[in-house]
């Protein structure tokens, strides 16, 4: 056990060296200050841009939907399964939303493109091939198992004393779930979100079938836009001359996307620690 945390942090520290010594050079050439805030984003193209504003709006507009999608679902499914459904049902119903899971991102950006796409065409005519929403439905699907996981077991960590407590004051079930077991369980619920969310940052072909590959500062979800993932896959093609600025926008890029996912996990800690309860 040792040799594999020592593996891990050796790992850790080499990745946050080669992104950072890239990263520098990145910025020797481009201010950081247009980096962070420039609003277009054109590197491959002539005269170039380096304003990585529309990679994280894109990014921001499939989290957040993914959000909407998941946290409410995740959470019902969670609740429904440590206080509804009995032990047999709970053994049935854990193990199908967990192979969600298991199913390979590239399978939901197929699923995104000839389901989820026709269906929004449907109901909204302006919808773009690809588009945000499309995307944030399907990393909504994908992180919707974590959620329910992680809330189903940091809601069956609550004692069943204070369930019977809430029964004897009369609450009814439901009121049990929302009003005591619910804010008992509340560390791990926030957290389980925290960390879904960090991984709705990260996906990559899922958003890169789905939500095109535009860079645009845009808060239409109907519109093709580009995450930070997915310009780093458009750019590790092959076709981009190493040693170029083009080339290094992947590590800079990287770099962001490896500051924001650390932040929401200091944030998941941060709040564990913050809303912690033990019981006896």
């Amino acid at each position: 056990m040792f040799l594999c945390a020592l593996l891990s942090v050796v790992t850790t520290a080499e990745i946050i060296w080669v992104l950072a010594r890239e990263t520098w050079s990145f910025f020797r050439q481009v201010p950081v200050f247009s980096f962070l805030f420039g609003t277009r984003w054109t590197p491959l193209f002539q005269p170039p841009s380096f304003g990585v504003l529309p990679l994280v709006c894109g990014t921001a507009l499939v989290v957040v939907g993914a959000a909407l999608v998941a946290i409410p679902l995740g959470l019902g499914s969670g609740i429904f399964l440590s206080e509804y459904a009995s032990d047999r049902l709970r053994g049935i119903l854990k193990p199908v939303l967990e192979v969600l899971a298991g199913i390979p991102t590239v399978v939901y950006g197929y699923f995104a493109l000839t389901f989820v796409t026709p269906l929004l065409v449907r109901l909204f005519p302006a919808t773009q091939v690809f588009n945000a929403a499309s995307g944030a439905v399907v990393v909504g699907v994908m992180i919707l198992p974590m959620i329910a996981s992680l809330c189903d077991d940091a809601l069956r960590a609550v004692p069943q004393s204070l369930r019977h407590a809430g029964y004897a004051l009369g609450a009814t079930r439901f009121e049990v779930a929302t009003h005591v077991v619910l804010p008992g369980a509340l560390s791990g619920v926030l957290a389980s979100f925290v960390l879904a969310l960090s991984r709705a940052i990260g996906e990559t072909m899922a958003v890169t079938l789905a939500a095109g590959a535009t860079p645009k500062l845009t808060l239409n979800p109907l519109e093709s836009i580009q995450t930070m993932t997915a310009y780093i896959v458009q750019v590790s093609l092959g076709d981009t001359p190493a040693g170029g600025i083009p080339y290094l926008t992947i590590y800079a890029v990287g770099m962001l996307l490896f500051v924001i996912t650390m932040g929401l996990n200091l944030l998941a800690n941060r709040i564990l620690r913050r809303f912690h309860e033990v019981y006896e």
